[in-house]
């Protein structure tokens, strides 16, 4: 099916000869109404006449097609648009075309060889452009093409002046594609070889005559059709020939540490691997820009570490390969590794909001939580150590087109040691990246629930500090995003944004408080949509609903009534009925307790211990040297499993053990050895496998 553009306004400013006149000529034979706009200038840009325009003009009608001509200069952009409107009632199209040159080498360029230059290209584009800019918005539609030129690209000896206004619009290109994408306004760039006015000072007669305009304007046709939804892009074209460029950064070296001073000496030593691109990345955002400076940021101040956060690895993957989700689910990512002191998690604590004003707060500074964007799902599996070392591994779970931008899906399992301590699931949003036809939703993502449609069952409201954001930053989040004006302008913020996990960690700390006694031991598992920032200093009110062990959750600003955190909720393990010391007083077990937290976690993680031990574990506890209850643990058939009783065949290896023993083993006050040497422990069986015992009762003592 052909290309049409019947009811389309298409203006083409220069099209009095060469790339402008085959335009214009392609447009209207295509059923577009064309304003025909040239000064009649010469090259230098000297002289005016309306005889070029008017000639265009004439052989678009005599063909039966519709166009006016315009003779006013591009610095007249309101002028220009205006007859547009005047002719036709609207402009759908606008192809930057006009130019002029006045080559000289660099030492020989006047100011008004430059200025000239500058006015009719780089100004000249932008007045015209502006002019039509708030049309286009409100009609939802527009198409903008600016013309570049392999010399602004590359540089050219004698065209510094030249050069510099056809990058100059390259730049203001990649801007407008940015602001006018969400109103249906793209903006892309081409780099034409043609012959022209122009090319004809700088070419051979032969090839000039070779390099036909007609191999070019089809470019332009269809990047100025609606259904082309390409945005922002720069081609080289000519001769039959189209390519599209983009930018290619090296991975480079960070050559500085902390409290250390950088010198010219280590720039040096460094050079070569600074300008190595061997798995060179290939941003195409001011955001995937400064993520690597942000990451730098992250490893000096953490003293070389890594981030813990994988969002530039996903980012980059997905860049890499084209978001293509075919080559990027299932990918998986580097591991990243954080260690951290009890110092870290005190910060953290401070950070969202507890306070040793509160006594309660002192027992509730275990939870730690990585620094992750979008939605975001943290399911904790064991209490985290107050010190250690994480190691993070992230796979790419689906890729989604969302149109304006790409969501990835991120899967991140998080280790101390070999044993599984934590999940996580959160999406990045990469703006600009959508529009690859690819799915809207993925059945691996962990939804967000709306909340009971009745009053909230509790209400918590919390100030923040004004330095909110300092001190969470000293958590590992380092983004200037946080603490810097200028880089908050950046994002289109009046000033520094409070974290989002920020929020997130003070609406977890609200539900412990509420409904958990401040226990974090009852903590499993969040799941939190970020909707709207937070201002340091404003105060976030938390409403709660209650459904069993599911607490739902909204938060909000409370002097704007602003939601911030929506469709989230905590879910909390189940309280204990009884503890230990009743449990003694009435005659029962307390190793019960600690079988029954097995069970929950066989039920949690059964595939993943099964991998891990590959046994079966039978239990004989006594009481008062009686025997009082048998257990078996199957970490070996499918998916694992605990019951209650004597083992249906046989154990690998079966534990006799008093119930006041095996508790003083589970809370690390009985070593196993000594216990198994005093008589103590009894083993039967491979007493090897013992070992792995620690995989199933390490760090249970808050029971």
């Amino acid at each position: 099916m052909s290309l049409s553009f019947e009811g389309r306004v298409v203006l083409v400013t220069g099209a009095g000869g060469g790339l402008g006149r085959e335009y214009a000529l392609a447009f209207a034979e295509r059923g577009a109404s064309v304003v025909v706009n040239d000064l009649g200038a010469d090259t230098k840009g000297g002289g005016k006449s309306s005889a070029a325009a008017d000639k265009v003009v004439e052989e678009i009608r005599a063909k039966g097609g519709k166009a006016v001509a315009n003779y006013d200069s591009v610095e007249d952009g309101e002028k220009l648009i205006q007859s547009t409107l005047d002719a036709f009632g609207r402009i759908d199209v606008v192809v930057n075309n006009a130019g002029i040159l006045r080559d000289r080498s660099f030492a020989r360029t006047s100011d008004l060889d430059w200025d000239l230059i500058q006015r009719v290209h780089l100004r000249g584009s932008f007045l015209v452009t502006r002019a039509a800019w708030n049309h286009m918005k409100n009609q939802k539609f527009g198409r903008i093409i600016m013309t570049a030129s392999a010399a602004g690209i590359y540089g050219n000896f004698g065209q510094a002046n030249y050069s510099a206004a056809k990058l100059g619009m390259l730049g203001l290109a990649n801007t407008l594609a940015i602001e006018g994408r969400k109103y249906n306004v793209h903006c892309n760039t081409i780099a034409p070889v043609a012959g022209s006015r122009l090319t004809e000072t700088v070419m051979p007669p032969d090839l000039v005559a070779s390099l036909k305009p007609e191999y070019v304007a089809p470019l332009v046709l269809w990047l100025c059709h609606e259904q082309c939804q390409e945005n922002g892009g720069l081609f080289e074209v000519g001769a039959g020939w189209i390519g599209k460029l983009r930018w290619e950064r090296s991975q480079g070296r960070t050559v500085r540490q902390k409290n250390q001073p950088m010198t010219p000496e280590v720039v040096r030593d460094q050079w070569d691997k600074i300008c190595d691109f061997t798995d060179a990345t290939k941003p195409t955002s001011v955001q995937e820009s400064l993520q690597s400076i942000m990451t730098v940021l992250s490893q000096v101040e953490s003293g070389g570490e890594v981030d813990v956060n994988p969002t530039a690895a996903a980012a980059s993957a997905t860049s890499a390969s084209g978001i293509n989700p075919a080559e990027a689910v299932g990918q998986k990512l580097p591991p990243t590794t954080f260690n951290f002191t009890h110092t870290q998690c005190i910060l953290y604590a401070l950070g969202v909001g507890m306070s040793t004003r509160d006594p309660d707060h002192l027992s509730c500074s275990n939870v730690l939580c990585q620094v992750l964007h979008g939605e975001q799902y943290l399911e904790l599996y064991r209490p985290l150590p107050t010190s250690g070392k994480l190691t993070s591994e992230a796979t790419i779970a689906d890729v989604l087109d969302k149109g304006s931008g790409a969501v990835i899906l991120l899967d991140v399992n998080t280790y101390s040691g070999d044993e599984l301590v934590s999940y996580n699931q959160f999406t990045v949003f990469v703006v600009g990246a959508g529009g690859f036809g690819g799915k809207r939703t993925s059945e691996k993502a962990k939804p967000s629930l709306p909340p009971p449609k009745r009053a909230p069952d509790a209400v918590v409201i919390d100030s923040t500090t004004r330095d909110q954001a300092a001190l969470y930053r000293l958590s590992g989040d380092w983004n200037p995003l946080h603490i810097d004006p200028s880089f908050a302008a950046m994002g289109g913020f009046k000033a520094p944004i409070l974290h989002g996990l920020c929020s997130f960690g003070f609406a977890a700390r609200h539900v412990l408080k509420h409904f958990a006694d401040n226990d974090p031991s009852r903590f499993k598992a969040i799941k939190v949509r970020f909707v709207k920032p937070v201002m340091p200093g404003q105060s976030l009110q938390t409403e709660m609903w209650k459904e069993g062990n599911r607490i739902h959750i909204q938060c909000k600003v409370k002097e704007t009534d602003a939601v911030v955190l929506a469709g989230a909720y905590v879910d909390l393990h189940g309280a204990s009925e009884a503890s230990p010391e009743s449990l003694t007083q009435g005659g029962g077990l307390q190793s019960e307790l600690v079988f029954a937290e097995i069970g929950r976690r066989i039920k949690d993680l059964g595939s993943e211990l099964v991998k891990k031990v590959n046994a079966v574990f039978g239990w004989e506890i006594t009481k008062d040297g009686k025997s009082a209850a048998q257990w078996t643990i199957d970490l070996k058939n499918g998916s694992g499993s605990l019951h209650k009783g004597p083992c249906s065949g046989k154990a690998d290896v079966t534990f006799t053990v008093s119930d006041e023993d095996f508790m003083e083993v589970v809370m690390g006050k009985l070593n196993p050895q000594k216990a198994f040497f005093s008589g103590k422990l009894k083993v039967r069986g491979n007493i090897m496998l013992s070992q792995k015992l620690e995989v199933i009762l390490k760090d249970y003592a808050k029971l």
